[in-house]
């Protein structure tokens, strides 16, 4: 198994673009203004965005992670660009580093890195 992709709702679907080309997500697919994908720079699996009436936040999607190699670094960039965070880069005691965000239509986002602690913390169950 291996995952395709997250997708989010927008309520204003080129606001929501815009952002997420912002955070260096690649538009991919753009659909009648209902529907966006995107490749993120790493890996295979794609983020895409679905235009909602109303409150997003509800859609069931409670936080969606974004890694990157260096969190302080990609923070300061976007917040030259702009975007604001809720919460700036922080150690957690799960050994990750995180800053909180939210896109333009609420969804809760959070920049971090993990690198082997993401798969394989100190307390990873043996197999």
């Amino acid at each position: 198994m291996d995952l395709n992709q997250v997708t989010l709702g927008a309520t204003d679907l080129d606001a929501s673009i815009a952002f997420y080309r912002t955070l260096g997500l690649r538009l991919i697919v753009h659909s009648n203004d209902h529907y966006a994908r995107f490749e993120l720079p790493n890996g295979k699996a794609t983020f895409s965005l679905h235009k909602v009436e109303g409150d997003s936040t509800n859609t069931g999607t409670g936080l969606v992670y974004f890694e990157v190699p260096d969190v302080d670094a990609e923070v300061k960039r976007l917040e030259a660009e702009g975007i604001r965070f809720e919460a700036q880069p922080t150690d957690q005691r799960w050994l990750w580093r995180e800053a909180y965000l939210r896109d333009p239509a609420g969804n809760r986002l959070c920049l971090y890195h993990a690198g082997e602690n993401r798969r394989y913390p100190p307390w990873r169950l043996k197999d």
